[in-house]
């Protein structure tokens, strides 16, 4: 004969029920919330991270993980941490197992690189420039005196000396600045006097064909460092010059407009030589498709103009026209 069950029996072990069910909630909330804190720690991270299933199925992601969906595919695991090229970008791949479920995570260290490079090239530039420049003032002195020697015929052949000590010099100066940084001194001086310094800078730049240059009449006062401010506008000039050496008229225009407004001076350059082929790497550093450019000249004009509170944009691919923009404060 079985035992009965007791009313006090059948109470206390509804009573357990409902406690094992209430702590089974808990439980499942608890894990519901720990899940949820998780996945939300996972989106925060600045890398791209992947938890794979043993059968290589995402289990979790962030939205960077899925931004870099096709950099997955050519991820492989590893032990150690290893560098992988991707889109023009550098990534630092790490790995590791945790039963079954494999951690893969990709950190772009571009602009790290980027800037380590910049140190090794700005302590390789000093060093450079002590080493070029003592030979070159040395040339730039001999020749100076020479001029003044040699029969009228060979004063051409030192005049060209000359031009070539100073377009080495402006490409020292311009590699020390790109790695060391561009720091503006300003004072107040007229456009008149940039465009004064511009000249006697573009003396030294030689070009065949009869170019029409076209300034603002206006003068007005500009608060900057003229000597930066000639770097910048001397590079579009300079590379005016070259794009309408390159085509087939024989005459040139390279136009200068000046627009005002309360905040900034606004100018446009353009010129009617050959079409800029690689528009997208305008102001990438190294990525001159001319025969002359050491790739600097846009990146450094760009830093110049950020350096006095402004910018430099390409607006027009037809009529090639460049935005140089400067505050007036």
């Amino acid at each position: 004969m079985s035992e009965s069950i007791t009313v006090e029996e059948l109470n206390l072990l509804i009573e357990q029920t409902y406690k094992v069910e209430k702590e089974f909630t808990e439980l499942k909330e608890s894990y519901t919330h720990l899940q949820n804190t998780v996945e939300k720690v996972v989106e925060f991270l600045p890398n791209a991270i992947w938890i794979l299933n043993d059968d290589n199925t995402v289990f979790l992601q962030n939205s960077k993980a899925r931004e870099l969906w096709s950099l997955l595919k050519l991820i492989e695991y590893q032990e150690d941490d290893y560098e992988i090229q991707f889109e023009n970008r550098s990534y630092i791949v790490k790995s590791s197992t945790y039963k079954d479920k494999m951690m893969l995570s990709a950190t772009d260290i571009t602009e790290q690189k980027r800037k380590e490079n910049l140190a090794t090239m700005g302590q390789m530039a000093a060093h450079l420039s002590h080493e070029i420049r003592n030979p070159i003032g040395a040339i730039s002195l001999m020749s100076s005196t020479l001029k003044k020697r040699v029969i009228p015929e060979n004063i051409p052949i030192v005049e060209e000396i000359q031009k070539s000590v100073h377009r080495i010099d402006r490409i020292i100066k311009a590699t020390l600045m790109f790695s060391k940084g561009v720091d503006a001194k300003k004072e107040s001086f007229y456009f008149s006097e940039l465009k004064d310094a511009m000249d006697t800078s573009l003396e030294y730049y030689d070009h065949s064909k009869e170019i029409n240059f076209i300034y603002p009449q206006n003068d007005f006062m500009i608060n900057g460092d003229k000597d930066l401010l000639e770097m910048l506008f001397s590079n579009f000039i300079v590379n005016a010059i070259d794009a309408i050496e390159e085509d087939d008229n024989d005459e040139g225009v390279i136009e200068i407009k000046y627009i005002e407004d309360e905040n900034y001076h606004t100018f446009h350059i353009s010129d009617s030589g050959v079409a800029i082929s690689d528009e997208e790497n305008l102001f990438e550093a190294f990525k001159s498709t001319k025969l002359k450019g050491n790739g600097l000249g846009l990146v450094l004009s760009k830093q110049i103009a950020q350096a006095h509170g402004g910018d430099v944009s390409f607006l027009d691919g037809d009529n090639k026209t460049f935005e140089i923009k400067l505050s007036k404060y």
